[in-house]
């Protein structure tokens, strides 16, 4: 698996408007964005002893955590993540989902994921069986992406965090979100064997250090 480099900080809208013309000027944005921003529900996984989230907390070297995910409210596109961290170094692997089969897992009907031409669909099938990993909430966030080619960099501002509750269909429109609290600002920092200079210096900020955000742990503050 090919691990990249991930730095987050905690910024203010203040932050944001300056940062975000910098990156202007020497950046693109990503081309699947829709006016420089797409919307993003993800449905995160946990086990009933939360260990996703009580790992995150408590800084645990090398951890893992699944989610189904789809953007811009399109449930054509939807795809099964698990992201890993390992090091401090973040990796992701995804398989695709139709909105069938996603409603399927929300569901609980899993038998089909046993056969499954895709890896990692199988390896969340014997997860969900054998460490009883469920659906367990919904997060919804807006993100502006910019992307630079040398280093293969990828600089993103999340913001609008809104957690499901106890709300697990997350293709139902009618599934009510709510803010996650006072969520910040995230400023979000990808990159490979290196990050340019032009880079570090377009998300330079004052007084701000790296922050171990987690928009999953974020969304479940109510539980």
């Amino acid at each position: 698996m090919n691990y990249r480099h991930e730095i987050k900080h905690e910024i203010s809208y203040e932050d944001l408007l300056v940062i975000r013309q910098r990156l202007r000027a020497v950046a693109k944005p990503d081309p699947h964005a829709l006016d420089g921003k797409y919307l993003i529900r993800s449905l995160y996984f946990d086990n009933p002893g939360d260990t996703a989230l009580r790992e995150k907390l408590d800084g645990v070297n090398r951890r893992e955590k699944f989610r189904i995910r789809y953007y811009n409210n399109d449930t054509s596109f939807i795809k099964l993540e698990k992201k890993c961290r390992l090091n401090g170094l973040g990796t992701k692997l995804d398989a695709p989902l139709t909105a069938a089969e996603a409603q399927s897992v929300v569901d609980g009907d899993t038998d089909w994921m046993a056969e499954s031409g895709y890896g990692l669909i199988r390896e969340l099938y014997s997860k969900m069986k054998y460490r009883l990993l469920r659906p367990k909430t919904i997060v919804d966030y807006t993100r502006e992406p910019f992307i630079f080619a040398p280093g293969n960099v990828r600089v993103t501002f999340d913001y609008n965090i809104r957690t499901g509750l106890n709300c697990t269909d997350f293709l139902n429109p009618g599934c009510i979100t709510v803010p996650a609290g006072d969520a910040p600002i995230i400023l979000e920092v990808k990159w490979d064997a290196f990050l340019p200079t032009i880079i570090k210096d377009a998300v330079r900020t004052e007084d701000r250090r790296a922050s171990a955000f987690s928009k999953y742990a974020q969304c479940r503050i109510y539980g």
